[in-house]
């Protein structure tokens, strides 16, 4: 069975809300969705979310980075699934030469792979999470519910009442507080949100998006600790993150990389370096779902941790294939995404799969993403279109 089309949208999907942290403020979030036809007519779609201060791409570097590449040419004959999911991790896309870190097409490579694993799952009725089982067998567990924590972005005042009021009532029993966003006094955020949360919620960790920097990590870190942190996530930018080899030893909680944890050379370095405890993967920013299990099989060959996040303004896509992952995988610390219906104005699929109370999710029993796409619903959101093989 061979592809017979792989068609590229641009999509714009609009957020509920403004969503700030350290790095960025958003109200919208321009993806990448490609859509892979088989022969026999079989349709699969994945999701990209290029974020420039992450992978350095955006969703214009994505479509010339992908019509750069020799995709026409990597897509072979899948008579069998596993080869299927040879074809899929042997994708490549474009790269830079003055990348040194390969993560700039990662958002690319993510929404094609995504695509291409949805329409041959559909095709040989087999579920994403049949990658873990296959690549991954020491870290796979039979499909199981996930649970998601909770996320506080830069709300302050009434608005992170409001927020704690809606951690409480939606029963999350951990979350993360983005901290580190000028002009906030993190320390007062924290103590308030301590009295507002539930005795339930005892795990809060805490996010700044390289907002600090390494000579101010150790005291703001001492100074949020008395709140029960229980980990610091990004504390600097990348081009500081070594820096954190000497600092984790005055830091009494894990420290876990992000937006520096793009690749495996990035793991690589962070194990080298001793600069980080825990990873944090995201599917799009790590380059899909089989780069992302390399990641984790990495992380606990080597005694790190790991945990599955996500990036504002995924769609439904990124969703299912997020919910694949979380359900198979043992050993993930946290859970994060699925805000679906609290955070997106539209999405693209037939079925909401925003987390139920308490965080509580169930596994998807379908083929492939195991969910299905609103054809209609892409068109309406899409504002480019363009056939890259067929």
């Amino acid at each position: 069975m061979r592809i017979r089309e792989l068609r590229l949208f641009q999509v714009r999907v609009r957020l509920r809300h403004k969503v700030e942290h350290a790095a960025k403020a958003r109200t919208d979030s321009d993806n990448l969705i490609v859509r892979c036809v088989l022969e026999d007519g079989t349709t699969g779609y994945g999701e990209g979310v290029p974020r420039d201060y992450v992978t350095g791409e955006d969703t214009e570097d994505a479509f010339v980075r992908l019509r750069r590449s020799d995709l026409p040419a990597q897509m072979m004959a899948c008579p069998r699934y596993s080869d299927a999911l040879g074809l899929a991790e042997r994708l490549s896309v474009a790269r830079d030469p003055d990348d040194p870190r390969g993560c700039r097409g990662n958002a690319a490579r993510c929404a094609v792979e995504l695509a291409v694993l949805d329409a041959y799952g559909q095709h040989y009725r087999e579920p994403l999470s049949a990658a873990t089982r296959s690549l991954a067998p020491e870290l796979y567990q039979p499909p199981t519910r996930v649970r998601y924590g909770g996320v506080i972005g830069s709300a302050r005042g009434w608005r992170l009442h409001l927020a704690a009021l809606r951690i409480r009532c939606l029963g999350f029993s951990h979350l993360k507080v983005k901290v580190g966003v000028a002009g906030q006094d993190d320390v007062s955020r924290l103590s308030r949100l301590r009295r507002y949360l539930p005795a339930g919620c005892h795990d809060i960790r805490v996010d700044a998006n390289g907002g600090w920097s390494p000579d101010e990590l150790v005291r703001r870190a001492a100074a949020l600790l008395p709140f029960g942190v229980s980990s610091i996530e990004q504390p600097v930018r990348d081009e500081a993150v070594g820096g954190l080899a000497g600092l984790r030893k005055a830091v009494s909680v894990p420290i876990v990389l992000d937006e520096s944890l793009c690749t495996l050379s990035d793991a690589e370095r962070a194990r080298q370096l001793e600069t980080a405890d825990v990873f944090s993967l995201k599917l799009s920013k790590c380059g899909g779902y089989i780069p992302s299990l390399r990641l984790a099989q990495y992380a606990k060959r080597h005694g790190l941790g790991y945990q599955l996040s996500c990036q504002v303004g995924e769609t439904v896509i990124l969703t299912a294939a997020g919910r694949q992952f979380a359900a198979s995988v043992s050993g993930l610390r946290h859970v994060e995404g699925a805000f679906d219906r609290y955070l997106l104005r539209a999405n693209l699929g037939t079925v909401d799969l925003t987390f139920g109370w308490g965080g509580w999710a169930a596994p998807l029993p379908g083929p492939g993403l195991g969910t299905p796409i609103a054809s209609r619903a892409l068109r309406g959101m899409a504002i480019r279109e363009e056939v890259l093989v067929g």
